[in-house]
């Protein structure tokens, strides 16, 4: 019997160290993550990457690239491996252009009679890329006139069973549609088919030529014509593809403007329905589309060029035989606005928040899971991305061009604000986690470090397709942003206000500072609960997978598994 428990015991123990990962369990990683997330280190990052020097981190800037060789620099203290071929960094090809609005213009015919419209005032136009990817090309012109047709919000939804589109015919015709998409779908869906790039997708298939965009009412609240307006004259972005062509660029649309109310009152003179009419049916969430008594000409030039930013890439490789070449995916974006109009004096759009304390409680995170005794079973990339500000270009990059095989990825984790900036919570939200399993992990984290879960308390925002989660799902991964919640701890803090406030008088402005109020505790036990989600996820026997009947499993899983195939 005592020979017996001797051997017994040598199994076991042999048992123990094929799996060192059962070393660690996860309230002694938790204690880790909790000891070695530091409030002062996260402000130390923050007023580093906010600072004046880094000229508001606009991608293809030295700014940018002194706070890519900072993150670069961090994660090798750590002892971090280079995650990218060659080193740390990852290139991205982006095209830019800038539209050259002295010569370009917007004229509208209504009834006959032709109105010029006033650049920045009625209008403000999207920018135009020579295709394919402009070559040596410095100059960019597209030239477009047609009928108008009107189509609600330019949305074809058959899994909720609703078309603008149906009953008219926009072939070579510009639409005219609403920002967004019906209140009336749930949440994340309607972020889904209020993208941009989806609704464009949508007006080519039913072989438009151009888009005119307008605001809802309730949308003009939000987003203040005069915010607005320098936010899209500073340019667009698209990320090059080996054949040289802008990534979800639409030739096809070949002139495209958001109205102000001023702007959308001319289209609708005489139209079968008010501005007003159309606005109380889009708030009711039903469909619409009528031929407008008009038709517009476009013309765009801009000025175009091409600059590489890298994404910046570490790996922590996993400690099970088994699973070490399955990978749980961090991401934050490092990039920000640059030099932006300035208030009260300061033209610098430091990011401080959007994403200066993301980028930061990420380094954290690293460092968290560099300091345990025995890494997590899966492997662990840490991603921080360009570009997001732009339209979440470096991650989206990342997932057509992974370092690693893409059926490897099995999950992604976005920081984009650290969860718990404003003021400490009772609850967080969990963006996107209710379409998979990461759903159960993001509540238990919670459970465990206090935090009940919420469900998108602004889902307007559309905020599930704009940050760089949105990416990976698109490539069939499941991911999950976990974002501020909106309950205080102190009764006195109305935190669905304060969010709302600091929406219209910080964000994408110079106030976007270190002179804020910025509460690092309670941003540390955020980043507490990002590295808990995520360990959790590298853990497990099984990886994450889809909800059965998910929307977006549906969508794009297949897709997933048609690239498995091929690779």
């Amino acid at each position: 019997m005592k020979q017996r428990s001797v051997f017994l015991l040598f199994v076991v123990c042999f048992a123990f160290l094929l799996h060192p990962a059962a070393q660690n369990s996860s309230a002694d990683a938790l204690a880790t993550a909790q000891k070695v997330i530091r409030p002062e280190q996260i402000r130390a990052h923050i007023r580093f990457l906010a600072d004046n020097l880094l000229a508001g981190r606009a991608p293809g800037t030295p700014g940018y690239d002194i706070a890519a060789h900072y993150v670069a620099t961090e994660l090798e203290g750590m002892g971090l491996r280079p995650g990218a071929s060659g080193g740390w960094f990852q290139p991205v090809p982006l095209q830019t252009a800038v539209t050259d609005r002295s010569a370009s213009s917007l004229v509208l015919t209504v009834k006959g009679k032709e109105q010029k419209l006033t650049d920045a005032k009625d209008y403000v136009l999207s920018t135009w890329f020579a295709s394919p990817g402009g070559g040596n090309k410095k100059t960019a012109e597209s030239d477009v006139s047609a009928p108008l047709v009107f189509v609600g919000f330019g949305v074809t939804a058959p899994d909720q069973h609703y078309d603008d589109y149906a009953g008219v015919d926009v072939r070579d015709k510009i639409v005219v549609s609403l920002y967004g998409a019906p209140a009336t779908f749930p949440s994340t869906e309607r972020a889904y088919y209020s993208d941009g790039i989806v609704k464009a997708r949508n007006a080519v298939a039913h072989r438009a030529v151009g888009i005119l965009e307008l605001l809802t009412p309730e949308d003009q609240k939000r987003y203040a014509w005069e915010w607005l307006v320098p936010q899209i004259q500073v340019g667009e972005m698209h990320w090059l593809g080996t054949d040289n062509i802008p990534h979800d660029f639409f030739p096809e649309i070949r002139g495209k403007a958001l109205l102000s109310r001023q702007g959308a009152e001319l289209l609708f003179a005489g139209a079968p329905k008010s501005l007003d009419e159309v606005f109380a049916t889009a708030q009711a969430g039903k469909s619409q589309s009528f031929a407008l008594p008009a038709s517009a000409h476009i013309h765009t030039v801009a000025a175009q060029g091409t600059i590489h930013s890298p994404n910046i890439i570490a790996e922590l490789k996993g400690s099970d035989p088994t699973l070490r070449d399955q990978y749980v995916v961090y991401t934050a974006h490092v990039d920000h606005l640059g030099i932006c109009p300035a208030v009260e004096g300061d033209n610098v759009c430091h990011g401080a928040i959007d994403n200066g304390s993301g980028t930061s409680t990420l380094l954290e995170i690293a460092r968290a899971y560099s300091s345990l005794p025995t890494p997590p079973r899966r492997s662990i990339l840490f991603v921080f991305v360009t570009g997001e500000e732009m339209g979440l270009l470096g991650s989206d990059y990342f997932a057509h061009f992974p370092t690693v095989p893409l059926k490897s990825i099995v999950a992604n984790v976005n920081i984009d604000g650290a969860p718990g900036i404003y003021f400490p919570m009772k609850d967080v939200v969990a963006l996107g986690a209710e379409h998979s399993s990461l759903g159960a992990d993001s509540s238990s984290a919670g459970k465990t470090l206090g935090y009940s879960l919420s469900p998108d308390p602004m889902p307007e925002e559309v905020a599930f397709i704009r940050s760089d989660q949105y990416s990976f799902v698109l490539r069939g991964i499941p991911a999950v942003d976990i974002s501020d919640g909106i309950n205080a701890i102190d009764p006195k803090i109305n935190g669905l206000e304060v969010i709302k406030k600091w929406l219209v008088t910080r964000y994408h402005t110079p106030l976007d500072n270190m002179d804020q109020p910025i509460d690092f505790d309670s941003a540390a036990k955020g980043a507490v609960m990002n590295f808990l989600v995520g360990y959790q996820i590298a853990q497990h026997d099984q990886a994450p997978e889809w909800n059965k009947g998910d929307f977006f499993g549906a969508t794009f899983g297949p897709h997933r598994l048609a690239e498995k195939a091929e690779e």
